[in-house]
């Protein structure tokens, strides 16, 4: 059995597995997987969600599944209940579970006591979910990962860790971040992000300048400057993270070829203009849809493996 924590939890050769995945079930009709049939899905979300939940509810039921959302209010989470007692518990009802959450110290909890996979569909210090269906993206737009340069500008958050180690697993040529001094990535991510590099290829620097890091890039990438959690930092951080706006002008520094993404949803006119976004450079939409058949792969991966460990005939697929 195998949980999906952080984009760390695979190895570079089976995030290419599911990535490659991931597109066959995007583009072929006849790659219809049955792999969760009679069996249900617990997600659980401690936070608002559209893409990440709606994604997962229809993966889960095209998969033959039934997805049951919860909320934590729902649960007895919010009378004392313990994530390991819930843990177990719904073990003995799912095949897996999905937590989208605050800490990753929650995720960690439900992991250790559960008996079948736990996938983070967000938490404040990853989103790998999110990241898997990034790289889909960017392989979908350029046949030679080890050639393109993805600049990453705003904030050193959830999004962009993952984005680091995925995308290092990936073997992404380079990957430049562009933080404002103070909310750059964690050190920690940065180094594994590096480490992975040294073996797929793939560059990792951070700098406080926005402008060298968008000169010549590939694919522009920003997020909200303000996220759950942060809305007493909105105006500080408008105010900060003015500079890292991906605009025309933006654009203009990057690569002929350059591609704009957003991980949604975005504040259109902060850290991206409605001109860009809504132009022939954006695959912005194209990046979120690729968020349904990322999390298919994804789950259809996790679940056959926890049944091909089980020797109970519970659950075995």
């Amino acid at each position: 059995m195998r949980h999906f924590l952080s984009s760390d939890d695979v190895t570079p050769a089976e995030q290419a597995v599911l990535i490659a995945r991931a597109i066959t079930m995007k583009n072929s009709s006849k790659t219809m997987s049955r792999v969760l049939e009679g069996s249900s899905v617990g997600l659980i979300f401690e936070k608002p969600s559209t893409r990440t939940r709606i994604a997962f509810e229809t993966a889960v039921f095209e998969l033959g599944g039934h997805p049951i959302s919860l909320r934590a209010a729902e649960l007895q989470l919010d009378r004392g209940e313990t994530l390991e007692d819930t843990a177990q518990v719904l073990s003995g009802y799912l095949s897996a579970i999905v937590l989208r959450t605050f800490g990753q110290e929650r995720l960690d909890a439900l992991a250790e006591t559960s008996s079948i996979p736990v996938v983070n569909a967000l938490s404040d210090l990853e989103h790998p979910c999110q990241a898997l269906a990034d790289v889909m993206t960017v392989t979908e737009c350029f046949e030679d990962l080890s050639k393109v340069t993805i600049a990453y500008l705003g904030d050193g958050n959830n999004v962009c860790h993952s984005l680091l180690l995925c995308g290092a697993k990936a073997g992404i040529g380079k990957i430049i971040v562009a933080c404002p001094k103070g909310f750059e990535p964690i050190e920690p991510i940065v180094e594994r992000a590096a480490a992975i590099g040294m073996e797929t290829g793939c560059k990792i620097r951070v700098t406080n300048d926005p402008v060298k890091a968008s000169t010549g890039a590939n694919v522009l990438y920003t997020d909200v400057w303000t996220s759950m959690g942060q809305e007493e930092e909105k105006e500080v951080r408008r105010n900060v993270f003015g500079d890292y706006r991906v605009d025309f002008k933006t654009l203009e520094r990057a690569a002929p070829d350059a591609v704009v993404m957003h991980c949604l949803p975005a504040h259109r006119e902060e850290e991206i203009s409605t001109e860009v976004m809504d132009g022939p450079r954006a695959v912005i939409w194209q990046q979120a849809a690729n968020r349904l058949p990322a999390q298919k792969a994804l789950m259809e991966w996790l679940v056959t493996l926890d049944g091909e460990s089980r020797k109970d005939g519970r659950r075995v697929r």
